[in-house]
C-alpha cells in the first residue's frame, strides 16, 4: 500500500469519525410553573432527544440546587434519534412566591456536557400578616395593636381564626376591607416583660390548611425599639 492510498485513508476515517458524533437537544431548558394554591409539589418535566448519529450517556444522575428539589432520569442511554426526560419534583412546603431550582446535567456528548435546566416555580400566597410583630415599651398605655391578615392574589378568606400562647394577651379578630381582616392584640399590663405566639389559621374554603405566626410583647424597660 502506498503512502498516498495510506493517507487517502487515513482522512475517510478522520472525516467519519468527525461526522459521527451526538446532539442532545432539549426542548426547553427552562420551565415555569403555576402550581395551584395548597398544592404540595411543583413538577416540571424536561425533554430530550439525540439528534446526533451516536448514543448520548449520562454519566451520573442529575444534581440539583437543593434539598427540596429531586431529579429521575427516565434512561441511562440514548440512542440517536430517541427521545427522553427528565422529571423534576420540587417540595413546596412553606415557601412562597417565586422559586427558582437548577438542576445540573452531565453527558458524554462532547459538544454539550453540561446542561443547566431552570425550574421556576410561582407559589401563592395564602396569607400576608402585616406586621407579624407588635409590642410595647414597658410602662405603655396597654391598648390593642392591629395586625392585618390579607389575603394573598386569587384568593378568598371567610373567616380567621387565632389563639394566643400566653393569657397575657387577647387577640380578637374582625372583618376589615375586602379579602383583609383585623387582628387586635392587647396585653393585660405592661408593667413587666411578657411574649406570646399568636397562631393564626386562615379559612379560605379549599386546600389544606395552613398555620402562620406572629409575636406580641412587652419589652423590658431601657430596651430599645426593636
Amino acid at each position: 500500500m502506498n503512502a498516498t492510498r495510506i493517507l487517502f485513508l487515513s482522512a475517510a476515517c478522520l472525516s467519519v469519525a468527525a461526522t459521527a458524533q451526538a446532539a442532545l437537544v432539549w426542548e426547553k431548558t427552562t420551565i415555569e410553573l403555576n402550581p395551584t394554591l395548597g398544592a404540595p409539589n411543583a413538577v416540571g418535566v424536561f425533554k430530550y432527544e439525540n439528534k446526533g448519529d451516536t448514543p448520548v450517556r449520562f454519566k451520573s444522575a442529575p444534581r440539583t440546587s437543593c434539598g427540596c428539589t429531586v431529579a429521575a432520569l427516565q434512561k441511562n442511554e440514548v440512542a440517536p434519534g430517541e427521545k427522553g426526560e427528565i422529571t423534576a419534583t420540587f417540595n413546596i412546603g412553606d415557601r412562597t412566591g417565586v422559586q427558582m431550582k437548577t438542576i445540573t446535567v452531565e453527558t458524554d456528548d462532547p459538544q454539550n456536557p453540561t446542561t443547566v435546566l431552570t425550574l421556576k416555580a410561582n407559589i401563592a400566597q395564602l396569607l400576608e400578616l402585616q406586621p407579624a410583630f407588635v409590642f410595647w415599651q414597658a410602662g405603655e398605655e396597654a391598648k390593642p395593636k392591629t395586625i392585618l391578615a390579607k389575603a394573598g392574589k386569587g384568593v378568598t378568606l371567610k373567616n380567621v381564626e387565632v389563639t394566643s400562647s400566653s393569657g397575657d394577651f387577647t387577640a380578637k379578630v374582625e372583618p376589615g376591607a375586602a379579602g383583609q381582616f383585623k387582628i387586635n392584640v392587647q396585653p393585660k399590663d405592661t408593667a413587666k416583660p411578657l411574649n406570646a405566639t399568636l397562631t393564626v389559621k386562615p379559612d379560605a374554603g379549599s386546600g389544606p390548611a395552613k398555620v402562620y405566626y406572629a409575636a406580641a410583647r412587652v419589652m423590658p424597660p431601657g430596651t430599645a425599639k426593636p
